[in-house]
């Protein structure tokens, strides 16, 4: 997978945030880029390949067999996700509570699930981005079901991990887990809730978490993980400002 040109991509979530800057970096190391979100979003020319724009809704399971079964994707790179209602327990209802499961779980289990029926071909990276707060002992109290909803896209990662090495299909299912990037919807809306709990300003909350991420780090890390041995690739990995990091 060293070189991508010639090589699909889609990016799920690439309207902004860290899934724009990944489907930007695809674009740069010479991937085609397929960038499905909901509402538009415009793209530097990468002077490498141009990246196609789909307006859909991620979470129907029709739109991820569609998509695949047109576009023929190596690489999937699962960024979409609910900005979670930043309150504590008793100030959620159940719809907000659940927001990431019915959103985040749920592409990850779609597209997750057509990629190993169809399936993609031998070769093929599928990349979902969880979250950290699924790693903290404590969840993540102010996120309702958030911290939840991201563990389990991890382990349905894993499981999608062992259906393709049981069938031989030769896909690679990882788990990025990234910290806080307060560049982005989900990232900034967690960095004032929990800065106002602690009572701190953001800038001094974020002192505590540097050096931070950004969509442009982000995208060349899942550009690097990309082209890496399949080999060498572990199930699942951090990543913060200093990149990825593999966890055990």
């Amino acid at each position: 997978m060293g070189d991508l040109s010639g090589r699909t991509a889609i990016v799920v979530g690439a309207s902004r945030g860290l899934g724009h800057g990944i489907a930007t970096a695809l674009a740069q190391a010479g991937a085609p880029v397929v960038a499905v979100s909901r509402t538009p979003a415009e793209f530097p020319d990468t002077g490498a390949s141009p990246i196609r724009h789909e307006i859909a809704d991620a979470g129907d399971p029709r739109v991820a067999a569609d998509l695949i079964d047109r576009h023929h994707p190596e690489v999937v790179v699962l960024v979409a996700g609910a900005v979670p209602h930043m309150r504590p327990l008793q100030q959620q209802t159940w719809e907000t509570f659940s927001a990431n499961w019915e959103t985040d779980v749920r592409i990850a289990f779609h597209w997750l699930r057509e990629a190993l029926l169809t399936p993609l071909p031998q070769g093929s990276r599928v990349v979902v981005f969880s979250s950290g707060a699924a790693l903290n002992a404590d969840g993540s109290p102010l996120s309702g079901g958030y911290a939840g909803a991201k563990a389990t896209q991890r382990y349905i990662a894993a499981y999608a991990q062992g259906e393709a090495r049981g069938a031989g299909l030769g896909i690679t299912f990882t788990a990025v887990l990234p910290r806080f990037a307060p560049s982005t919807g989900v990232g900034r809306a967690g960095v004032e809730a929990y800065a106002a709990r602690a009572g701190l300003e953001v800038e001094d909350f974020l002192r505590h978490h540097m050096p931070l991420l950004t969509p442009e780090i982000a995208g060349k890390a899942v550009v690097d993980l990309v082209r890496a041995d399949a080999g060498g690739v572990v199930p699942a990995y951090v990543l913060n400002g200093n990149g990825l990091h593999a966890l055990s």
